[in-house]
């Protein structure tokens, strides 16, 4: 079967750090961090005092008014994103055959803030009273669904719901999709808000969050001194095209996927597996898959999470895939600025990695202060730089064993 080549025509995002893509990607070049204390509810009687919140988003700017009360915010943070991607690929209904369109977009959790409130609300008044809305407000998939009938793509239209790593499968299963032939254009990534009292608290109990109450030293991966993840939210969505698909349109072209690799680790619910080797082989998945050697690759943004296991498997795992090659290339984390973005994580890093390569600018691992024997690539630390690469990665590792890891190419005509 013909392997066509996939190229990225549109992106968008919302995050802690930048309502578009511009905002976004200014900040992370310029080490801006997104972490602060929580103004979504009162913090407390909680451990966890701070997270990663998308601030100033209005969703009325994208979603007629009457239709925002029927979306759960990890579907409206999406929908928002999706348009700015949609804008700028240009892509109309009249370009295309809506059955070869389809949509790939993962949240790891769904509508958590519209269930909390829905119990509530149903131990106050009753169950059969509350709202009609309910049900298609929570279930993960309402944010890929809402995308396709936004813009009428009648293709197949999934959620990879792979926690942590879902945004970058949903990359990858767009990737490949278009690639074998199944579509010639995909609407793909990942949308996650969950930064609700039941939320934090269930992530606090199984002890996975930093509880330290300074913005600049909680999420602060690869650091000695790191003790758990920051909450993030947002949404990451990019347009992927075949490319013949793309050029008979004229469309501008912001990069290329080449490489997909999945693998599952087998081994335990959260933890991941102690010697990375299943991680490992996701990243050596991805470089088979886009032919690609180790020496190659010069950027990858890492998962990155700032949890002791996390980083240090991670680093292993990159050691493993690219033996000497990962002395020479730059690994760094932006969940130090975004926070961890679950299901969206994927999407999120992707757009910032296809920026990485297309303006020739490392971002930063900020916080960074004590140095791990454990996690000793080149993180980046702290400040952004210059360097001209041609491939990049993007790594994520989900709760379950769940890896995915997505090699992309600066476009070069």
């Amino acid at each position: 079967m013909e392997r066509r080549r996939v190229v990225v025509t549109g992106m968008g995002c919302v995050t802690p750090i930048g309502l578009d893509v511009s905002q976004s990607w200014e900040s992370a070049k310029a080490g801006v961090c997104g972490i602060a204390p929580i103004t979504a509810y009162d913090t407390a009687d909680m451990k966890v005092k701070l997270a990663a919140e998308v601030k100033g988003f209005q969703p009325e700017q994208y979603i007629e008014k009457r239709e925002v009360r029927k979306l759960d915010r990890f579907s409206q943070l999406a929908l928002a994103a999706a348009r700015q991607a949609m804008e700028q690929s240009g892509l109309g209904a009249e370009q295309v055959d809506p059955y070869r369109c389809g949509v790939s977009v993962s949240s790891g959790i769904g509508g958590l803030p519209t269930l909390q409130l829905g119990c509530l609300k149903g131990e106050e008044r009753g169950y059969d009273k509350v709202s009609p809305y309910f049900i298609p407000m929570i279930i993960g998939n309402m944010a890929g669904a809402q995308i396709a009938i936004r813009y009428g793509l009648r293709g197949m239209a999934t959620c990879p719901t792979t926690a942590c790593a879902g945004g970058t499968n949903a990359i990858g299963d767009a990737f490949r999709s278009i690639r074998d032939g199944y579509a010639e254009v995909m609407v793909c990534g990942g949308a996650e808000s969950c930064i609700t009292t039941l939320g934090m608290g269930g992530f606090t109990s199984m002890q996975a969050l930093s509880v330290s109450e300074d913005p600049k030293r909680a999420s602060i991966p690869f650091d000695r001194e790191r003790n758990g993840f920051v909450m993030g939210e947002g949404a990451g969505i990019l347009v992927l095209e075949e490319l013949e698909h793309a050029r008979a349109r004229g469309a501008g072209i912001l990069g290329e996927v080449v490489g997909y690799g999945a693998t599952c680790d087998a081994y335990h619910m959260t933890a991941p597996a102690p010697d990375g080797a299943p991680g490992a082989r996701a990243m050596e998945l991805a470089l088979e898959d886009g032919g690609v050697a180790p020496e190659e690759v010069g950027y990858i943004n890492a998962h990155g999470t700032s949890t002791p296991m996390n980083d240090k498997c991670e680093t292993m795992a990159v050691r493993a895939a690219f033996g000497p090659q990962a002395d020479k290339l730059a690994m760094s984390s932006t969940k130090s600025m975004t926070g961890h973005l679950l299901g969206a994580a994927g999407g999120v890093e992707a757009i910032f990695t296809l920026l990485a390569l297309q303006e020739g600018f490392l971002p930063p691992t900020v916080g960074y202060q004590v140095p791990d024997p454990d996690c000793d690539l080149d993180i980046v630390p702290n400040v952004g730089r210059r360097a001209e690469i041609r491939y990049a990665m993007s790594n994520s590792l989900g709760f379950g064993g769940h890896n995915a890891s997505i090699l992309l190419r600066r476009w070069e005509g």
